[in-house]
């Protein structure tokens, strides 16, 4: 059980594109098809974790993604206003003369996409992978404060 209070993603939360999932407590005790030596592909990894902070001058959004090169990864913005990031973990080529014993790692495909708000600099967006963990940097706008102009009262 952790002691930091972390933001989870709802329908009500209007920067998330995600929506509840009343199995998601179960993904983690039921094996997926991939673990118990199944042939598909999709598996635990198709839901990458991504945590998203707001800092007084970006948003920064880490997902860890162990094992994968930067190439399998893409981060994009889509629709002006809606980070996308993408990747796809492939299989381990398997040889006839190995004999495995337990399959646990995931594979497959994973897509998050997350609306920014409408203080988010999209043309700025900077990402970097480095010991399996994606750092997304969308630097923010600076906040105009409105202009206040004293009116004088005549009389």
């Amino acid at each position: 059980m952790s002691l930091v209070s972390r933001r989870s993603s709802n329908v009500f939360d209007p920067f998330s594109l995600d929506l509840w999932d009343p199995f998601d407590m179960f993904r983690s005790i039921v094996p997926s098809a991939a673990s118990s030596g199944g042939g598909s592909e999709t598996a635990a990894f198709a839901n990458a974790r991504v945590d998203w902070k707001e800092t007084p001058e970006a948003h920064v959004f880490k997902a860890d993604l162990p094992g994968i090169k930067k190439e399998e990864v893409k981060v994009e913005v889509e629709d002006g206003n809606v980070l996308v990031i993408s990747g796809k973990r492939s299989r381990e080529e398997e040889d006839k003369n190995d004999k495995w014993h337990r399959v646990e790692r995931s594979s497959g495909q994973f897509m998050r996409r997350f609306r920014l708000p409408e203080n988010a600099k999209v043309d700025e967006v900077k990402a970097g992978l480095e010991n399996g963990v994606l750092t997304v940097t969308v630097p923010k706008t600076e906040v105009k404060k409105p202009e206040v102009k004293a009116i004088e009262i005549s009389g």
